[in-house]
């Protein structure tokens, strides 16, 4: 067997980049950029992604990235592909690894990464190198490898040594305190809660649609009942000492809350909400993401959006 070698991108290296996702995925990655060899370049060049290959003598037979849309001290582990040629020898894991060597002296405190469902490699990989599991992202993504159904992936965070990233010191509602508790014990809890000076969002993102809030009121509560019921709907919503409430008024609207994922903030948290999921069976390595992805499944077969209007309420 050929021996490979780990070093980082060079600006020759687009176009053997390009062909392996081409070679792994066809015409179904869901990122369009990859085949655009000048876009890789320029992704690389500009600081968005920090690429590392595996190569042997001739051939790119493995990628992973660091990937930041906007300047923060946050990133998010992804790009990962491996050549099957390759596979079996750990790439994905040495790739991730010495991405992560490399995270402090770019100036990131912490790496997010989202890691695929419909088999549990990628799970245990990121929890092998220091992720730890904090909510789910369900139907999140077309997948040639999950077909017919959308990829549902699971949210993971890795504080980079010498930081940390703290979840308020709330109490947490009983329906989800095992795993709030969990995550209190892994990143800790800090008495301030981080405010973001962040707007409404709303945006189609393919088959969904995403909604970012900073804080839920009775208003913005009625304007969210009076969506079509029949969109799927992605909430992130900061997390915060309201959280108890949040979770109450949500559930009412017919959302089940699928756990937290980091901010591009230094500090913050969102908690995420989720209304509309396809009916699936998933053997997830964390047991829980296994309990919120049941809870969604259950979810799924009640129907909450005829809830009176008193039961909407935001504090």
């Amino acid at each position: 067997m050929t021996r490979l070698t780990v070093r980082p991108y060079h600006p020759s290296d687009a176009d053997a980049v390009s062909r392996l996702f081409q070679e792994v995925y066809g015409d179904d990655y869901p990122q369009p950029d990859v085949y655009l060899p000048n876009m890789i370049s320029q992704h690389n060049a500009e600081g968005h992604w920090q690429s590392m290959l595996a190569v042997d003598d001739a051939n790119v037979l493995g990628h992973a990235a660091l990937r930041r849309d906007t300047p923060s001290n946050t990133a998010e582990l992804a790009l990962t592909v491996v050549h099957p040629a390759a596979r079996g020898q750990s790439l994905a894991t040495r790739l991730s690894r010495e991405l992560l060597r490399q995270a402090g002296s770019l100036g990131l405190k912490n790496v997010s990464i989202k890691q695929v469902t419909h088999h549990p490699y990628t799970q245990r990989m990121a929890k092998k190198i220091g992720f730890h599991s904090t909510g789910l992202l369900p139907d999140y993504v077309p997948s040639p490898l999950a077909k017919p159904l959308l990829e549902t992936m699971v949210m993971g965070c890795h504080v980079i040594e010498g930081h940390a990233r703290p979840l308020p010191d709330i109490p947490w509602p009983e329906s989800c305190r095992a795993l709030m508790q969990h995550l209190c014990s892994v990143f800790g809890t800090h008495q301030d809660t981080p405010r973001l000076a962040m707007p409404l969002q709303i945006e189609q993102n393919q088959h969904r649609v995403d909604i970012v809030i900073q804080r839920l009121n009775k208003d913005l509560l009625d304007q969210l009942w009076r969506l079509p019921r029949h969109w799927l709907i992605s909430a992130r919503l900061e997390l915060s000492r309201h959280f108890a409430q949040d979770l109450r008024s949500f559930s009412a609207l017919g959302f089940a809350f699928t756990g937290l994922m980091p901010t591009s903030s230094d500090n913050g948290w969102f908690a995420l909400f989720h209304r509309g999921v396809q009916v699936r069976s998933l053997d997830l390595d964390c047991a829980y993401m296994q309990q919120l992805h049941e809870d969604l499944q259950q979810n799924a077969t009640v129907t909450k959006t005829d809830a009176p209007l008193g039961a909407r309420s935001a504090a």
